[in-house]
């Protein structure tokens, strides 16, 4: 596919690969055996028939496997023989090629290039090595323990015994060159092997022959220096760097929100479609009462634009009137949509017992996906779908109160949804969220961040001002501190009788369902503390239906967003990839 760049001559080619079944036994077919004939097809064609399937049992695992060694084998190959084709020999390659490994999904292009070099074009250890080591950088995206993915020794083995062979070779190799620079403290070295307990991790791997090392936040990418690859910075801190993630910045204002470009292009000129830092021209306006107003008219145009969509897709009337509180991103504990339901819960308790009460209409915009075998993130998306669909049943209650859960999350839908956000939720437990991209796409389009100071949170403080985004909740050192501590959220449930009624409403049930799991694993675990940031969330919440309330004062945090943004372009992400990881000329 040809992806030609906005404004320019530069056309970058995306390669997507296929896989096919190298023939079609027609003898054993002929002879009536069609099952095994056909069967050869269908293994082959399954590897790039469903992205990650699910894992959580031995055949999933093993197909997972395979995908992974497909589109790195087939793209490390591409690779390789266009460089031939220029230049007739593999000696220059970590001088003309950078290769990126974007999180630990494509590890495997490391030891199938030591392959290629070793196997097919007979180099040394040492010079096939020197050439690796020089062309590989890595990304690290997440510092979830579970994400950090490790395969069976046993499982690689079987599956592709040549390239576990090499990553064994890499490792005592590593593992020695440690041991000398360790001092022979063999406990340490035990710790930072490449293959420890029966598996082999991937992000060791990465870390251990890449050039380069980066996080896509500051915080995150102080986070994997201190504590997730702690020992390996201490032994080779020259590696270690940062680059915070970027959105496509053009798609998620000049195409998403043309009414918005409009307004901005007739205020401060079209520059900044091409260079985001000229949004910051845009604070020259922030006390300009007549820009204001034509910043909220645009928000509401954009508003009734996606009621417009939700009622055509779901047969859903939302009120444009009302704040719309957008989270929408992966639905994992951690990003605690659950601690949203909870608020929600507590207000729909509220509204029962006062139902006349005064209270600023307010919908509640939930999308995600979740991993196909996540029991846990499938109920809470089924909790959300259980009190929209109780609160929809009272006619007076709904008129002040309404929840919708979006199904299909794509970007399609994503593109008419970010220009109509007020609330940008980004409540994930600090320290636990790497960067986010979401954050930053609702942001450009002037929706104030309400989250913790986690991941890109702390730079969005930074680029929009402390007083245009609401911040709640501990911090990571104070996180780390309960944690040490002793977290118990039994503590919360006993003493908080706002947690109490709305995780006893999760046994009671909510439109006829019950979540006993969840509210057992909030009560019980919490693992993501939920119960702990509840009352501060709480009152951001208020907080920011007060500074809703008063039209100008939003107006200005929202312009102030925007202003912001521009810092939030791939375009500078980008550069910074080229200038200090890949050195392009």
């Amino acid at each position: 596919m040809y992806v030609s760049g906005y404004g320019s001559d530069g056309v970058s080619v995306l390669r997507l690969w296929s896989a096919k079944a190298p023939s079609f036994d027609m003898n054993m077919f002929n002879k009536g055996d069609y099952a095994s004939a056909l069967a050869q097809n269908s293994i082959a064609n399954a590897i790039s028939k469903v992205l990650y399937p699910n894992d959580n049992h031995l055949e999933g695992k093993s197909l997972r496997l395979r995908q992974q060694y497909f589109l790195c084998a087939a793209s490390i190959g591409d690779i390789v023989n266009t460089h031939m084709s220029v230049y007739g020999t593999l000696d220059n390659l970590h001088e003309k090629v950078a290769i990126h490994i974007n999180d630990t999904h494509p590890t495997l292009a490391i030891p199938e290039l030591m392959r290629i070099l070793l196997d097919d074009c007979g180099y040394t250890w040492e010079k096939a090595w020197n050439i690796v080591i020089n062309t590989f950088a890595y990304t690290n995206h997440t510092v979830m323990a579970e994400a950090l993915e490790k395969w069976d020794v046993n499982l690689v083995k079987h599956v592709i015994p040549r390239i576990f062979s090499i990553i064994v070779e890499i490792n005592n190799r590593y593992c020695q060159s440690l041991m000398e620079r360790n001092g022979y403290d063999s406990a340490k070295t035990t710790r930072m092997s490449i293959i420890k307990d029966n598996q082999i991790h991937m992000a060791t791997l990465c870390v251990a022959v890449s050039h380069s090392v980066n996080g896509v936040s500051k915080l995150h990418s102080e986070i994997i220096k201190d504590s997730v690859f702690h020992d390996e910075f201490c032994n080779t801190p020259e590696k270690f760097k940062n680059v915070t993630n970027g959105i496509a910045y053009r798609r998620w204002l000049y195409q998403s929100n043309p009414e918005l470009t409009k307004l901005l292009t007739a205020t401060i000129g079209d520059k900044f479609i091409k260079d985001g830092a000229n949004l910051a021209a845009l604070k020259d306006y922030e006390n300009d009462e007549e820009f204001l107003t034509k910043l909220m008219a645009v928000k509401r145009s954009n508003k009734e634009r996606f009621c417009k969509y939700v009622k055509n897709h779901s047969k859903i009337t939302l009120d444009p009137d009302s704040i719309f509180d957008v989270q929408v991103k992966r639905l994992h504990e951690y990003k605690r949509q659950h601690l949203n339901v909870m608020n929600i819960l507590a207000d729909y308790n509220y509204l029962l017992n006062n139902p006349d009460a005064d209270f600023t209409p307010k919908t509640y915009i939930f999308a995600a996906k979740a991993a196909p075998g996540y029991y846990l993130a499938k109920q809470i998306i089924k909790m959300i779908w259980a009190i929209s669909e109780e609160i929809r049943k009272n006619p007076k209650i709904s008129k002040k109160l309404s929840v919708v859960f979006l199904e299909n999350y794509c970007v399609t839908l994503s593109e008419i949804l970010m220009p109509a956000s007020d609330i940008s939720e980004q409540i994930s437990l600090a320290g636990t969220e790497a960067s986010g991209t979401g954050n930053m796409k609702l942001m450009l389009n002037g929706a104030v961040t309400l989250g913790t100071l986690d991941g890109a949170n702390i730079e969005i403080k930074d680029a929009a001002g402390d007083d245009n985004i609401i911040i709640f909740g501990m911090t990571t050192p104070e996180v780390n501190e309960l944690k040490a501590r002793g977290y118990n959220p039994t503590n919360y449930y006993s003493s908080n009788g706002t947690i109490r009624s709305c995780i006893d409403r999760m046994y009671t049930g909510i439109n006829g369902c019950t979540f006993n799991d969840v509210a057992n694993s909030l009560k019980d675990r919490d693992p993501y503390m939920v119960l702990a940031d509840f009352e501060s969330y709480r009152q951001a919440q208020k907080y920011s239906t007060e500074c809703y309330n008063d039209k100008m004062k939003w107006a200005k945090m929202s312009l102030n967003n925007i202003a912001g943004a521009g810092i939030f372009s791939a375009d500078r992400a980008v550069t910074e990839y080229a200038e200090n990881i890949w050195h392009l000329k």
